[in-house]
Formats: C-alpha cells, sequence, structure tokens
C-alpha cells in the first residue's frame, strides 16, 4: 500500500541544529509533494512552535527553520506534545499560528493508520 501521509516527530531543538533543521526539511519538502504531513515537536523541539523559538535556529546552508515550519503550519499539522508544553510552561495561546497541543494518544492513532509513515529525528 502507497504511503500518502507523513508523520515526523521531532526530538531535538536548538541544541541539535542540524537534526532539527533535516525534520523540517524533510516534513516541508514531502508536504511541497503533495504528500499530507504531520509533524510532532517533543524536548526542546516544543519550543520552535513559539513566536521566535524556530528564528533561532541557524543552520548555514539551510531554508530558515521559520520559513519551514511556518509553511508545514500552513498546509499540514505542528503539534506540541502536551506533557512537552506543561513542563515547558507553554499553553495554546503561546504557540505560533497553526500549532497545536495534543497528547500521546493522538500521536499513536495517527502513526497506526495504514497509509502513514512514521520518522522519528
Amino acid at each position: 500500500m502507497a504511503r500518502t501521509r507523513l508523520v515526523v516527530m521531532l526530538t531535538a531543538g536548538l541544541e541539535a541544529p542540524e537534526r532539527a533543521n533535516q525534520a523540517l526539511t524533510v516534513a516541508a519538502t514531502a508536504l511541497a509533494s503533495g504528500v499530507q504531513v504531520s509533524l510532532w515537536l517533543t524536548g526542546e523541539a516544543s519550543w520552535l512552535a513559539t513566536p521566535g523559538g524556530a528564528e533561532q535556529l541557524v543552520l548555514p546552508h539551510a531554508m530558515p527553520a521559520a520559513e519551514l515550519i511556518d509553511s508545514v503550519a500552513a498546509a499540514g499539522n505542528v503539534t506540541v506534545c502536551t506533557q512537552c508544553a506543561v513542563r515547558r510552561d507553554l499553553t495554546a495561546e503561546q504557540l505560533r499560528p497553526g500549532a497545536v497541543i495534543r497528547g500521546s494518544a493522538s500521536y499513536v492513532e495517527e502513526i497506526l493508520d495504514d497509509d502513514v509513515q512514521a520518522l522519528v529525528y
């Protein structure tokens, strides 16, 4: 069966800019290729969902992280894990437009669908 949806979980943030940017690039590229994309931000990646958070991730010779995450938020889904948000005192109102907070049950439901490919960075 062909995969028509991609779920990308990003577990790293500013402490691992290359890994973070790779995940965002893959998500944005898949979206541009016509694949439905859901981006999950966990751990330190949670900060990328805040205004100004992705702008701090700078990687030479890479598309700006803020542009990548905004493109995913505009046409796909950007989700911050509930526990990660709570540990960082983040609320839905503090997230950039298009980002939401959801729990692990939602993640599991997404990745267990037949037409989904899940990647973890």
